[in-house]
């Protein structure tokens, strides 16, 4: 099992709509790794050192790596594929979509609303992804070390008003969730049922 990889990046090819393929140069080797868009905005130059941490597939008529920017990303994604339903494709889409912290916070509070919004991830596969890694990933998230993000979010009955709001906005649903955990820790806020109150915090805070 190759558990990392550190070399020279020689490429970057994006061949397809959300697939990534990075090109890291090993002792005159070139390997191609599928990696989560999102791990490009932490890549350095063309030719400089990187170390991604890789999870090997192999198949019958394939062997594909998979390359991410730490361990602990690598360790959900393993976790992600061990739920039924879920391939390697749909789990680096949730990883792109929500971040690490943020896809962990969603599946052990069992926000499924947020889960569901990832393009491929119907209800189903979201209540899968709840009731069969809440338990587990808040065990690994104590054992990894992570930080806990606190449970602050809007109430029920306003919550889908303001996510879907942010969205018609046009900011991702990673981008919502952390805005409103982070204005959400404001006692007064957090007390409030006011849709258009935490609508403008969350604009407030994304737009600093």
């Amino acid at each position: 099992m190759i558990s990392y990889l550190k070399g020279a990046i020689a490429s970057i090819q994006k061949p397809s709509a959300g697939r990534v393929i990075v090109t890291i140069e090993v002792n005159q080797i070139g390997y191609d790794l599928q990696v989560v868009p999102r791990l490009l905005q932490e890549l350095p130059a063309l030719g400089d050192l990187v170390q991604v941490f890789t999870h090997m597939q192999v198949k019958e008529d394939q062997t594909v790596l998979y390359g991410f920017g730490s361990t602990a990303e690598r360790d959900l994604f393993r976790q992600l594929i061990s739920v039924s339903g879920v391939g390697p494709q749909l789990a680096l889409a949730l990883l792109d979509a929500l971040g690490l912290q943020e896809l962990v916070q969603a599946i052990v509070t069992s926000n499924t609303r947020m889960l569901s919004r990832t393009p491929g991830v119907g209800t189903k596969t979201a209540e899968r992804l709840a009731l069969e890694l809440k338990t587990k990933l808040a065990e690994w998230r104590m054992q990894s070390g992570l930080t806990s993000l606190p449970d602050s979010a809007p109430t029920t009955s306003i919550q889908e008003d303001v996510e879907m709001t942010l969205l018609a906005l046009g900011y991702t649903n990673g981008e919502i969730m952390q805005a409103l955990r982070v204005v959400g820790q404001e006692t007064a806020l957090a007390k409030n049922a006011d849709a258009e109150a935490w609508i403008r915090q969350a604009i407030a805070w994304l737009s600093r």
